[in-house]
């Protein structure tokens, strides 16, 4: 069984740090401010001890292991992560007919009112290890799928010429969603894929939950499962900026089209996005 030494040294270092914070706790001397200063302090490293206890207990008794040859220690070890197929032809999103460099939208598309500029497609969603990442990473709940998934995305970035983004956009979830899924998996592989690019979440938001896209198969039920389930909090912020929307998959692109088309509505000069796969 597998115990990481770095958990090891996060659960010493936060147990220390709780016990500081409670022999330097003086209510009756500190002022009101400070008390709820060193109050939450101890909130949060009890909540860091609690995750490491966790985390400790998970890796011991539920090894992780590669999804692919099933080897301990990575959810996808180097040796099956060089297996992960990537694009080297990318169609446009909306008639999937027209090579284009970038997944760039072709012109016969652009006629008929579509806001997407473009799709990056980094790999195929028939390759049976990356299905299965994405159905742990999602339905599973395997955060740290993010990183080796986010590695995907950016090797296949070498192969792109994307017009450089002002601001990522991760494609929001509805909160309630988010609270069983407990993480927002396009916002995880934003900030794992790390391009020095502002990443904003709180711009484009998620205002009516809707029933999954993947359960939705026809193309008009789709599009009205998503009506007006999209809202711009600020619009200042994007106004003449080229955004980057982020997703996992894409399957019909209903979902980016919508929010193409609130961060279009809202001024943004163009939009593009990139996902790992077409489904």
């Amino acid at each position: 069984m597998r115990v990481h030494e770095a958990s090891d040294n996060t659960f010493k270092i936060t147990l220390r740090e709780i016990l500081l914070t409670i022999l330097h706790i003086n209510l009756i001397q500190l002022p009101f401010p400070l008390i709820m200063s060193k109050i939450k302090l101890l909130s949060h490293n009890l909540h860091t001890f609690y995750k490491s206890i966790k985390n400790l207990i998970i890796d011991g008794l539920f090894p992780i292991r590669c999804l692919g040859c099933g080897t301990y220690d990575h959810w996808i070890c180097n040796k099956c992560h060089t297996t992960l197929p990537i694009l080297t032809e990318q169609h446009c999103p909306i008639c999937k007919k027209h090579i284009t460099h970038n997944g760039e939208t072709c012109f016969e598309c652009l006629q008929k009112n579509t806001s997407i500029d473009g799709v990056f497609i980094a790999s195929h969603y028939s390759d049976t290890l990356l299905k299965k990442a994405i159905h742990y990473y999602k339905y599973r709940f395997v955060k740290d799928l993010s990183e080796p998934l986010a590695l995907l995305l950016a090797q296949s970035l070498q192969n792109s010429n994307l017009p450089a983004p002002d601001i990522i956009i991760p494609v929001p979830l509805h909160k309630r969603r988010l609270r069983w899924r407990g993480f927002n998996q396009a916002e995880e592989l934003a900030y794992a894929l790390d391009l020095q690019i502002p990443i904003i979440t709180d711009i484009l938001i998620r205002m009516r939950y809707t029933k999954p896209q993947a359960r939705t198969k026809n193309k008009n039920n789709r599009k009205n499962n998503l009506s007006n389930a999209f809202h711009i909090s600020h619009t200042e912020t994007i106004k003449q900026k080229n955004i980057l929307l982020i997703d996992d998959i894409i399957t019909t692109g209903t979902t980016l089209e919508e929010c193409a088309s609130v961060l279009k509505k809202s001024g943004a000069k163009n939009v593009y996005c990139l996902v790992l796969a077409r489904e």
